[in-house]
């Protein structure tokens, strides 16, 4: 039996108009938020970070290769993993055609993990990407953009992330649910999987002067799920039962 309202062709369109002035809202929104976004005071970095790169070790700066603003997706990969995240494989796949458009309109989109740059080029391979992607493994730059903790912070209680606190403690130790399983899926055990966190940075290069502009984390990247905006749009929408998706070279 059909389990949902039916109507004619005439019922439907007028049902669609409405919902159309809500679009048109919602994306009136959406713009306005943009605006305020660039509205951000930009922050100098004054650090001097370093990661390991296809073309070897470079600097925060280096990282702009010649353009003036730089998108750092913050890839759950920590040194300890076997496979980067598979949720963070999942919106990765859609950078490949995205960031060669971007180096074209002077910005550079680039993932950072911890894991070793030898773990990132084999993990790249696999999945055959082509997007930049920089080791963080020795550096601080995932610790101070609040997308890595510490052992130690992690069963000490209470941890900044996405601009509050965020309590690990009940699910470190758990065989079972949606974090145990990527954990699994990652080669490692749940409270190690759990040290690393998404995210999105935006910076800018200006007169040989690097500043931090914008950082968003949890659902703040839901945009970035190319596959869940095509699932907006689909007649039962998200339809989440569990974890339903993974790699792409696994189904």
């Amino acid at each position: 039996m059909l389990a949902h309202k039916t109507g004619t062709r005439d019922e439907w369109l007028a049902a669609r108009l409405e919902l159309l002035d809500a679009e048109k809202e919602h994306t009136r929104r959406g713009d306005e938020l943009a605006r305020l976004r660039r509205e951000l005071p930009w922050v100098l970095i004054d650090k001097d970070y370093r990661f390991e790169t296809d073309e070897g070790p470079a600097s925060l700066a280096d990282l702009f290769r010649g353009r003036s603003q730089l998108l750092i997706y913050h890839f759950m990969f920590g040194p300890d993993y076997t496979a980067g995240c598979p949720a963070c494989s999942a919106i990765a796949d859609g950078f490949n055609g995205s960031h060669v458009h971007l180096e074209n309109h002077d910005v550079v989109l680039m993932a950072v993990s911890r894991a070793p740059i030898d773990a990132i080029q084999t993990y790249k391979d696999r999945m055959g990407w082509t997007f930049p992607w920089a080791s963080s493994q020795n550096d601080d730059f995932n610790y101070d953009f609040n997308v890595s903790v510490t052992e130690e912070e992690q069963r000490g209680g209470p941890v900044d992330y996405n601009y509050g606190s965020r309590d690990m403690r009940p699910f470190i130790d758990a065989t079972e649910g949606g974090a145990a399983e990527n954990a699994a899926r990652c080669g490692t055990d749940t409270a190690t999987y759990l040290r690393e966190a998404p995210g999105v940075s935006a910076f800018a290069l200006e007169d040989g002067v690097v500043y931090h502009t914008y950082s968003a984390y949890a659902r703040g990247l839901d945009g970035l799920w190319g596959m869940y905006q095509w699932l907006d749009r689909a007649p039962k929408g998200r339809n989440e039962e569990g974890l339903w998706f993974r790699r792409r070279d696994e189904y």
